[in-house]
């Protein structure tokens, strides 16, 4: 098992910045890759994905809409991942939340591919 804890959350305005962190207990050996998604509210709103890093190595990705804008990164001796969002928009308003994939061979941009889930941290960006 692999437990998650995102913090960092908060309410911004527009153009502003946050840096999330997801802190890993438990089996974290077992993390091939680490992921950031958001969910908006509203019906029928899906989860996200935002951005991904492989556990070892250099290789990490993010979605079209935040490229250039939020960069991942990750502490391996602390077992974190952070976040780092700037030029936040308004509609990026959301649960931002924190995964693990803990097998290789998954799909870094697929929410299904992930096992392990945070509880989630609100994003709120003011216009």
């Amino acid at each position: 098992q692999v437990q998650l804890v995102e913090s960092g959350g908060g309410l911004v305005q527009a153009g502003g910045s946050l840096r999330l962190s997801c802190a890993a207990s438990g089996r974290t050996f077992s993390s091939y890759v680490r992921g950031w998604f958001r969910q908006a509210p509203g019906p029928g709103k899906e989860r996200e994905f935002v951005a991904g890093i492989k556990w070892n190595g250099d290789n990490t990705y993010y979605g079209d809409s935040v490229k250039g804008r939020f960069t991942i990164s990750r502490d391996n001796a602390k077992n974190t991942v952070y976040l780092q969002m700037n030029s936040l928009k308004p509609e990026e308003t959301a649960v931002y939340y924190c995964a693990v994939q803990s097998y290789s061979g998954g799909i870094v941009y697929a929410a299904s591919n992930y096992n392990y889930w945070g509880q989630g941290t609100q994003v709120t960006v003011s216009s």
